[in-house]
């Protein structure tokens, strides 16, 4: 397969918390199998960029969960504490 530069740059999950990295790199998969599989067409590329909106927001989504789970930890450690 040859280089996808767009892979890399709105697809890449490696850099990403481990736990952002199992939703992101699904994407990653998928618009790999778009790229590899469908024909270079203006379709294939609205499906690209809604596949990257989704991503976004799926991510977006896994960071609020991690980050309420975060809140709920450190306010029963301040309440443990407190006693």
């Amino acid at each position: 397969m040859p280089p996808w530069p767009i892979r890399e740059a709105y697809f890449a999950y490696k850099h990403l918390l481990p736990e952002l990295q199992a939703v992101s790199q699904r994407f990653y998969e998928l618009a790999e199998f778009i790229v590899d599989e469908l024909p270079n067409s203006a379709e294939r590329t609205v499906a690209l960029r809604k596949l990257l909106e989704a991503k976004d927001a799926a991510v977006r989504a896994a960071e609020k969960v991690r980050a309420a789970e975060n809140l709920r930890a450190w306010d029963a450690h301040r309440h443990q504490n407190e006693g």
